[in-house]
């Protein structure tokens, strides 16, 4: 029997051909795009660290080994210049720059390359550390600049592709889709990252990530990673986060923000269960600064802040952006959760002032009058005066031991309990009598000094399941 394959290899040949229509072509959006991003390289002088390192001359294979991976620079303690690479794109016909601020950080010297080869040495218009943008001016007219998208219609899915210079590889293109959308980061409250699984190494920092319409809807900012190289996590700052921050350092050289004066940390469901909130929801207010806004207004400890201005807080991390981006002296409402109620507090949006480093000393260990321990596994003593004057408190008890459900909570020996459930602890006796009343409670939250930081731990009371 005679076989015939014809019709099998055209059905193939039709899959394949179909399966390439699906995918997209990025072709025409590089070849429009690609002469609007710059390639910036920086050079700063180091100064030597004292000739730890040994003397190698310049021109030996060595050297740049030793400039590179040891903590001291060759050369007997001289100094020596460090470079670095990273990109950056095109916002004005008349040679205004958006990058990265930590590209530009410390530079002495940068250089803005065109796609064409140009070359112009640039100067830093302004930076703003927190949202990590920087703003460029070289002189030059008559550029490419590019288009501006809109991150909030960007959907998860969606491709995208970046342009840049990694490892110094001039117009490198990669493509990838949308992640997520409003990612926060450790340590990063203002911006609501995008996240993607383009692929970002170094050198592509500050370089655009563009839409499939070849809009620019986000600045290339960093990556996760645990081995350095890229892991398929990148994250880009959203451009209307970035052209606001833009906009405020090219007209005045810095960026004004609102502020509070709280400090704050994230609703867990036990934390929310403790406050009689229906879901865990809003910022929990852990501190409030003395003589800040907040602290005029009446906010106060333990309060859970769920909207903003008449926005709705539904994480944490929601609420520095939207305090953030309200003008310095706007009069605004707040809604707080406070003891089993909702409650509206009217304040004035005070200006974020410079960052503060902590000037506060841990507790002592030192106390009198321990008690013999409770249902929560704590032993307590009262603070004597000189300990409350060092940790700038008015009351507390100090944990002298801990055991049992306290302990699997977090809390430590030297930690001081200022209140439980909403109640400020002012003696040992004030606290066991609390602890009656928290039979029908299947969790307690426990406001707690370590060092410098406040923070509320949620402790479960055995027996309760």
């Amino acid at each position: 029997m005679k076989r015939t394959w014809l019709p099998l290899f055209a059905l193939l040949a039709w899959c394949g051909a179909a399966f390439a229509e699906s995918l997209p072509d990025f072709t025409d959006l590089v070849e429009k795009q690609v002469h609007t991003v710059v390639n910036i390289s920086t050079s700063q002088t180091v100064k030597g660290a004292g000739g730890q390192m040994p003397n190698v001359p310049e021109d030996d294979p060595m050297f740049d080994f030793f400039r590179r991976f040891m903590p001291n620079p060759p050369g007997g303690g001289r100094d020596y210049e460090s470079r670095s690479l990273g990109s950056g794109f095109v916002v004005s016909a008349d040679g205004y720059v958006l990058t990265n601020a930590h590209v530009v950080q410390a530079a002495d010297e940068i250089t803005v390359t065109l796609k064409d080869k140009r070359e112009y040495k640039a100067r830093v218009i302004g930076a703003d550390r927190r949202t990590d943008v920087a703003v460029l001016k070289i002189d030059a007219t008559g550029l490419q600049a590019v288009s501006l998208g809109d991150p909030n219609r960007l959907k998860v899915g969606e491709w995208v592709v970046a342009i840049g210079s990694p490892f110094g590889f001039e117009s490198t293109v990669t493509k990838g889709i949308v992640s997520a959308k409003g990612r926060s980061l450790p340590q990063e409250n203002y911006v609501p990252f995008i996240q993607t699984d383009v692929p970002i190494n170094p050198g592509n920092s500050g370089g655009p990530l563009f839409n499939m319409k070849g809009e620019v809807v986000g600045i290339n900012s960093q990556i996760y990673s645990r081995t350095g190289g890229f892991m398929g996590l990148s994250f880009a700052i959203p451009i209307d986060v970035a052209m606001e921050v833009s906009d405020q350092l090219r007209k005045s050289g810095k960026v004004s923000r609102g502020w509070l004066g709280v400090v704050i940390q994230e609703v867990t469901k036990d934390l929310a269960d403790s406050f009689g909130l229906s879901k865990p929801n809003g910022a929990l207010v852990a501190s409030v600064e003395k003589g800040g806004p907040a602290d005029k207004a009446g906010i106060e400890a333990s309060d859970i802040i769920t909207k903003f201005d008449g926005k709705p807080v539904a994480n944490s991390s929601d609420l520095p952006r939207l305090v953030g981006g309200t003008k310095p002296g706007s009069k605004v409402t707040v809604q707080v959760w406070r003891k089993g109620a909702a409650k509206e507090v009217a304040l004035a949006v005070g200006e974020l002032p410079q960052e503060k480093s902590p000037n506060m000393k841990p507790a002592s260990k030192k106390g009198k009058g321990p008690d013999s321990g409770n249902k929560l596994g704590l032993a307590l003593s009262e603070l004597t005066s000189e300990q409350r004057k060092e940790l700038q408190v008015s009351s507390g008890l100090l944990v002298e031991d801990v055991q049992g459900p306290a302990a699997r909570a977090g809390i430590q020996p030297g930690d001081v309990i200022l209140s439980l459930n909403n109640s400020e602890m002012k003696t040992v006796e004030q606290f066991q009598q609390a602890l009656t009343h928290l039979e029908n409670r299947r969790n307690v939250a426990v406001l707690v000094k370590r060092g410098d930081s406040t923070q509320f731990v949620t402790i479960k009371i055995e027996g309760t399941g």
